[in-house]
């Protein structure tokens, strides 16, 4: 096992099967000594776990953990390209939070993303990062995150 594997399975965090786009795309695109995800949406097993806008249909507090299930979905395909050991360090994280109007609570959303990313990877989890409001995401889901990590 890999110094990440292992943390993963210490935190008891699995790492979901890769999500199968949903439109002409792939999962997880390297170039040189990065890997750029797609944007990854809260799909558990195949279906999508939640649809609404935060701050209507769907707290605050439960989009953050709908952009954790986002974050650790991006994970998988990044390990599924290039392995998660060969993980240097998380390089920016962007997340976009279907919003209801008045909600201004993005940055919060994404924490659920930097918090695992946080617990994973430690220091080499700290990332630049963006929490965008949007009017609508695919399939009518919460929150979308996608991922830059450098990689060995």
């Amino acid at each position: 096992m890999g110094r990440w594997t292992d943390r993963l399975a210490e935190l008891g965090i699995p790492l979901p099967e890769v999500v199968t786009p949903v439109a002409d795309y792939v999962p997880a695109v390297r170039s040189g000594s990065l890997v750029f995800t797609a944007g990854q949406v809260p799909m558990v097993a195949g279906e999508v776990a939640a649809t609404g806008k935060v701050g209507a249909e769907i707290s605050g507090e439960e989009a953050k953990q709908y952009a954790r299930i986002c974050a650790l979905n991006a994970l998988a395909a990044v390990d599924a390209l290039v392995g998660i050991d060969s993980v240097v360090r998380v390089v920016k994280v962007v997340g976009f939070v279907a919003s209801a109007e008045g909600f201004t609570g993005q940055p919060a959303v994404v924490n659920g993303a930097s918090e695992v990313l946080g617990e994973i990877f430690g220091e080499a989890g700290k990332h630049a990062r963006s929490a965008v409001g949007v009017a609508e995401l695919p399939l009518g889901v919460p929150v979308e995150v996608e991922l830059v990590v450098e990689v060995e």
